[in-house]
Formats: structure tokens, C-alpha cells, sequence
């Protein structure tokens, strides 16, 4: 005689592809160390740079920096709030996702979309943020090899940024190209 319990539960493990379950697992351990570092993070921030300290920046050194650079001092306890938020939403939608809730698997497609937008951002931000250097004194020497060693190694970063920036977002549209194929959405339909 057969429990229908049991039968149950061997139906939901057949259901259950190892691809979800690595997925969630891995966004598990990864946004619960976001989430947790965020923390860390803020509280750092709190203890070490009290508000004031950014309302003490004159007119003319934020003038002199960049529009971009210029809006994240003004708000940089929003980004700390976003950061968190996204990290702790990630966390809350990978456990979710683990046990196989639809909602997961439709707010981890949005998440891994916002990561695409994320770095491709970042690119533009980087190049926003980075001013090119000012010319080196002609007199001397040593100073221009070390501008031109310089220069390299910021290309060099640049070019490294670029590359991981595009293989993160194309291993993001991967993730939701599974997230949303027909077999994957079965498997949450199913339980």
C-alpha cells in the first residue's frame, strides 16, 4: 500500500531541475553576504563619516567634481538604502525561488533584468567618473614614463571592467532566458 503523501513529495522532487536549485542556492549564499557586508557598509559609513561631513564640502570642490559624482555625495545614504534593499530583495526571492514560487521566478527574471541595466550602467558610469589625466611636464622624463605606465593600467582596467561588465550581463540574460523557457515555467506551474 502506497502513502499518497510520499507519492507527493517524490512527484515534487522529480519536478525539481537541478538548475533552479543550483540557481537559488548559489543567490542564496551570495545576496544573504550582500545583504549582510550592506550592513556592515552603512553602519561603517554611519560611525566613520557622520552627515555632516559631506554637508561641509564647499561650493567650489563640488563644483570642480564630476554631475555624476556630485549626486551620489548628495544621496549617498539613499544608495546605501538601495543597495541593501536590492541585496535583502534578492536574498528573500532566491529562498523563494528554492521552494519553487512562481512570484520568485517572476521577481528574479525583473532582478536579473535590473542587473543587466546595472552594469551596463556602471560602464557609462565609469566613464563619467574617470576625467582624462592632465598632460605630464615635457621637461621631465620620468614623470611622462609614469604618466604613460599609468595610462596603460587604466586602459588595461577599463578594457577588464568592460569584458566582466558584458559576461555578467550575458550570464544574466542566460539565467533569464531558463527562468523563463517552457520546461522551468512547467516546474513551477506543476507544484
Amino acid at each position: 500500500m502506497t502513502n499518497p503523501a510520499t507519492n507527493q513529495t517524490a512527484a515534487r522532487a522529480q519536478g525539481r531541475s537541478s538548475f533552479v536549485t543550483a540557481l537559488a542556492w548559489t543567490f542564496i549564499v551570495l545576496a544573504g553576504f550582500a545583504t549582510f557586508i550592506s550592513v556592515l557598509q552603512a553602519l561603517m559609513f554611519y560611525f566613520f563619516f557622520p552627515a555632516d561631513t559631506f554637508s561641509q564640502i564647499n561650493a567650489k570642490e563640488l563644483e570642480e567634481m564630476p554631475a555624476t559624482l556630485r549626486f551620489m555625495m548628495r544621496h549617498i545614504l539613499g544608495f546605501f538604502v538601495l543597495f541593501w534593499s536590492l541585496s535583502a530583495a534578492t536574498f528573500v526571492s532566491a529562498i523563494a525561488l528554492l521552494r519553487r514560487k512562481n512570484w520568485a521566478r517572476l521577481a528574479f527574471i525583473a532582478l536579473m533584468a535590473l542587473g543587466i541595466v546595472w552594469n551596463l550602467a556602471g560602464l557609462w558610469l565609469q566613464a563619467e567618473m574617470m576625467p582624462p589625466l592632465p598632460g605630464a611636464p615635457a621637461h621631465d622624463p620620468r614623470a611622462q614614463e609614469f604618466q604613460a605606465h599609468f595610462e596603460t593600467m587604466m586602459t588595461v582596467m577599463k578594457f577588464a571592467t568592460a569584458v566582466f561588465a558584458i559576461a555578467v550581463s550575458a550570464l544574466f540574460a542566460w539565467i533569464i532566458k531558463r527562468l523563463a523557457s517552457p520546461s522551468v515555467k512547467a516546474e513551477f506551474d506543476a507544484l
